[in-house]
């Protein structure tokens, strides 16, 4: 799929700089996006646990300096089951490290490294 054609879908949080980052990099690089309030509308199950799949690591996905992972627990989530942490992710957008962008051919980004998104969106 061209890049011209792909659809971006950035879950983020406006209160959070690393998303406004990453929404800036967007806008400076011209690349389309649309944007979807991840505390109110979080990323589905599924593609969430697609995330996992492709990162390998659950932890990748945990905003591990948030008031929400603070007040689960770091050893709380450590000790949850693969179904366990996809509900809890999918229940509280909070949980989930952002900005998570979803490309429309099923790949993920999550958090901003400028580098990376240059690599993967425009490589």
């Amino acid at each position: 799929m061209s890049s011209e054609s792909e659809s971006l879908t950035v879950f983020c949080y406006s209160r959070c700089s690393t998303c406004r980052k990453a929404l800036a990099w967007l806008d400076a690089e011209g690349i389309a996006y649309s944007v979807v309030d991840i505390t109110s509308n979080p990323p589905t199950r599924e593609q969430i646990k697609s995330a996992v799949n492709q990162l390998g690591d659950r932890k990748l996905l945990f905003n591990t300096s948030g008031k929400s992972y603070r007040s689960v627990g770091a050893a709380v989530i450590k000790a949850m089951t693969e179904d366990e942490a996809l509900d809890a992710l999918a229940a509280d957008g909070r949980l989930i490290k952002r900005p998570f962008l979803q490309r429309s051919n099923g790949g993920v980004l999550v958090g901003f490294k400028a580098d990376l998104w240059a690599e993967t969106l425009k490589g």
